[in-house]
């Protein structure tokens, strides 16, 4: 089957006024929460095992917190591929392993896996007192391309055809000449591997996490950095789409009118109101984003097929988002689901949402 990925790119590229959006689930969050990363079991279930007589111990978190599981984790991105609304699962390589090789999930389906292939310091963001998110950001990969690829044959689950040929690169620039040009260096090297296996990226560009020298204009800075990089770059090497912040719309404006080929891309970010994320990836599309990456946005909704349902009609222009929220709730309301927020305070703007 052919990835919807492919074809929305491929109608882009021969008319970027086309109103296609691509929409991806961020289901690699164990590469960066770990034990957290599957989100909290809902109070609900919550208090349906304190009455069975519970006693499974708590995950961290405070007195009463508890996360669901990796395999249950693994089992949402099952049902939401299964409903081919978006157009990638983004997974850590482990993740990766489990449905798209063994399983063959992604066989007979619209749906492109990707895996994330590289790590970054900064988002290594592990519970208790880690403090690696504030300091500034150094370069790693723990992923070996082969061995995500399944091409190395001497491996139990070699196949022919890689089931994986698509990942995510992040790279965090801090105003500092040498931890910059080693970010720099490092995507080089990434990409030459990347070469080697016929290997396709989108690229993430996070603002500074810790500059080193004042960035008085971030969003700027994050353009310009943008523009640069891609400047030394061969079409054999270059990244599909990019994924950054949504900064609001002259930000917006500025990156996608400099190169009409830039395939832009927003990240979600923190949860927020449901009217936040339907509302930035409403606006985002308007002023010229072209691809939204949600994680932490679709994991901690109260039902995230039924969310999903929404981004979707939203990236394709069929509802706005004061709308969207509304049949959201209602559909809630039809599965007999309480949601963590009233409808009215799901249809404001929170204070992280961009102005």
């Amino acid at each position: 089957m052919r990835k919807s990925l492919d074809a929305k790119l491929d109608r882009i590229a021969d008319d970027p006024s086309c109103s296609d959006f691509i929409l991806a689930d961020a289901k690699d969050a164990d590469m960066a929460f770990g034990i957290a990363a599957p989100g909290h079991v809902a109070a609900s279930l919550r208090d349906a095992d304190a009455s069975l007589g519970e006693t499974r111990p708590r995950a961290g978190g405070g007195e009463g917190t508890r996360y669901r599981s990796l395999q249950d984790y693994r089992d949402q991105i099952r049902e939401i591929v299964r409903q081919q609304l978006v157009d990638i699962m983004l997974m850590s390589v482990s993740t990766s392993g489990v449905v798209a090789v063994r399983e063959r999930l992604f066989d007979d389906s619209s749906v492109t896996p990707a895996i994330r292939a590289n790590d970054t310091t900064d988002i290594w963001l592990a519970g208790g007192q880690a403090a690696y998110g504030r300091q500034p950001s150094l370069p790693f990969r723990t992923v070996l391309l082969d061995e995500a690829m399944e091409t190395d044959t001497n491996r139990p689950f070699t196949l022919r055809q890689p089931p994986v040929k698509l990942g995510l690169y992040s790279v965090t620039f801090n105003n500092d000449a040498a931890l910059d040009r080693a970010t720099l260096a490092a995507y080089r090297e990434f990409r030459e591997e990347a070469r080697e296996f016929d290997f396709r990226h989108f690229l993430e560009v996070f603002p500074p996490n810790a500059p080193v020298q004042p960035v008085a204009d971030i969003p700027r800075f994050v353009n310009d950095s943008i523009a640069r990089l891609l400047a030394g770059i061969g079409a054999a090497t270059r990244p599909i789409f990019l994924k950054i912040p949504y900064f609001g719309p002259a930000a917006m404006e500025q990156l996608v009118s400099y190169d009409s080929s830039l395939v832009v891309g927003i990240l979600g970010g923190s949860a927020g109101t449901t009217f936040d994320a339907f509302h930035m990836l409403w606006e985002a599309k308007k002023y010229g984003a072209r691809a939204a990456l949600f994680g932490r946005k679709i994991n901690n909704a109260e039902h995230q097929l039924s969310f999903v349902v929404q981004l979707r009609a939203l990236a394709d222009g069929h509802i706005e988002p004061a709308d969207a929220v509304r049949a959201y709730h209602a559909e809630l309301d039809r599965l007999g689901i309480t949601p963590q927020r009233s409808l009215a305070e799901d249809l404001a703007l929170s204070s992280t949402s961009p102005k």
